[in-house]
């Protein structure tokens, strides 16, 4: 439960929230909208560093206070529950922020599971059943369907990964030679059960796993296995399980701990794509809000009390950590 003992806590950080990295002597740095990467090609090697930094809608706004080593630590916790289904890319965890990770030749294709008619971006399954679409990433979705309402089973819907993620289908996978039929029988099949994975383990802490998106690579030997981050509130989005039902019957929208609250924050300021001027200011409330959310998101999925830094510089812990891995 998100209290204000959690936000109060959060405070010290609004002003120290890690924006970027500048780790040096750890290899080539690039950085993606959330995580900073560096890459070590001789020791065949990436650390994945989570910042704290806040996207939506393909937009950096801001920074939440902690939000990486959520983020990081979450993601560690789901890599150890799926291990058993497929070979993970993690080989260390040096920091609470920083996972270390095989390169991978990595499957172009952003590997999305839907178990809800759900969403608010340009490419989500919602967004475009309410302007009509039926046909969707090779999927027929039947009509007379209602926003939040649960599939019949799951259904894959990936996006090509790039500056604009966009809807493809299988034909469309095969057609550009981002996988094989064969590839992407096994890419589908463990996506599957990884998902179903996740769905049991988030109702057993009276969550509801709605859907998320995966990346996958292929190892030296060929293996596949799954990389960057698993169940995080930003790859996937999450449900209160006993308050679904009744908020669907009354229409309204279900209580949620992902990113999806800042989604929908941003259209109620009235945000729309390509107009700047309705580009809402982000407020402090607002990063405090989003970072207690984050953090119950990370106790109701592990049952583990969050550990909240005692100290603000975590560049300065960061450094120390990662030491031993400079080239």
């Amino acid at each position: 439960m998100i209290t204000a003992a959690t936000a109060s806590a959060l405070e010290p950080f609004l002003a120290t929230t890690l924006e970027t990295t500048d780790l040096q002597g750890l290899g080539e740095r690039y950085g993606g909208k959330v995580r900073d990467v560096y890459f070590q090609k001789e020791q065949k090697r990436r650390f994945l560093v989570a910042t704290d930094r806040q996207s939506a809608f393909d937009i950096n706004w801001t920074t939440i206070p902690l939000k990486g080593q959520v983020l990081n630590q979450i993601s560690q916790w789901w890599f150890d529950q799926i291990g058993d289904i497929m070979a993970t890319q993690v080989l260390e965890n040096p920091d609470p922020n920083v996972m270390v990770v095989k390169d991978l030749d990595m499957i172009p294709v952003e590997i999305v599971i839907r178990a809800y008619l759900t969403g608010s971006s340009k490419t989500a399954v919602w967004t475009n059943y309410n302007e009509g679409v039926r046909e969707y990433c090779g999927n027929t979705l039947p009509e007379g369907m209602v926003k939040n309402q649960k599939f019949d089973d799951i259904i894959s819907t990936p996006t090509t990964k790039g500056e604009d993620d966009e809807l493809i289908d299988e034909n469309g996978i095969f057609e550009q030679n981002l996988s094989t039929p064969e590839q992407w029988t096994e890419i589908k099949e463990k996506a599957f059960a990884v998902f179903r994975r996740g769905q049991e383990l988030a109702l057993e802490r009276g969550l509801i796993l709605v859907d998320t998106k995966y990346e996958m690579g292929y190892d030296e030997q060929g293996v596949l296995t799954i990389a960057d981050e698993v169940h995080t509130p930003d790859s996937s989005r999450f449900w209160l399980a006993d308050s679904y039902q009744e908020r669907f019957e009354k229409g309204k929208e279900p209580e949620s701990l992902d990113k999806e609250f800042f989604r929908l924050w941003l259209r109620e300021k009235g945000f729309e794509y390509g107009d700047k001027s309705t580009w809402p200011e982000i407020t402090d409330e607002v990063r405090l809000m989003l970072g207690a959310k984050y953090i119950e998101l990370f106790e109701r999925v592990t049952g583990t009390d969050f550990i909240i830094p005692e100290d603000t510089d975590i560049p300065s812990r960061m450094v120390q950590n990662l030491a031993d891995f400079q080239v």
